[in-house]
């Protein structure tokens, strides 16, 4: 099945849609979900050191994550990987997975989403996850709206 895009996208550096993420993760949508009729989002992370999200798992989602800056320990189901600038990752639907910038400083990352629409859930997330009242339940629920599971914490260090 083809997607049709209407419109193409030419941005600057630094340019497109600005979302937060949890603490320590900003996050520019070059294109979303709704730029490409549904085909893919593809955003840029820019990581906080030794920041990441929480093991989750994505139900209707695939991931890609493209190393810019920084080394990332990336769980893909219940294996560990460790990915140098310029290295990538694949993380299937239905597979939990999370990441940590291991670096003292901040890390930046390509992600890719297929389908697209992730902007939505990070809209919804960003002012949830940055809130100092914001329970574990509140955020799991985000994640339960937008096709995700909540498994766990933070990657450890080591």
């Amino acid at each position: 099945m083809a997607t049709q895009i209407s419109e193409y996208v030419v941005l600057k550096e630094g340019e497109g849609l600005r979302l937060q993420s949890g603490p320590g993760r900003d996050l520019i949508f070059k294109v979303t979900g709704e730029d490409t009729h549904g085909a893919f989002d593809y955003f840029i992370v820019e990581v906080a050191p030794h920041g990441g999200p929480p093991l989750h798992v994505h139900h209707n989602q695939e991931e890609t994550i493209h190393v810019l800056k920084g080394r990332f320990k990336i769980r893909i189901g219940d294996s560990i990987h460790y990915v140098d600038e310029g290295g990538f990752a694949y993380l299937p639907k239905q597979v939990p997975h999370a990441f940590r910038n291991l670096t003292n400083e901040g890390g930046e990352i390509i992600v890719v989403y297929t389908p697209g629409g992730g902007h939505k859930f990070y809209e919804a997330f960003g002012p949830v996850s940055r809130n100092p009242a914001s329970t574990r339940q509140d955020i799991a629920a985000v994640f339960e709206k937008y096709g995700m599971t909540l498994l766990g914490g933070q990657l450890t260090e080591d």
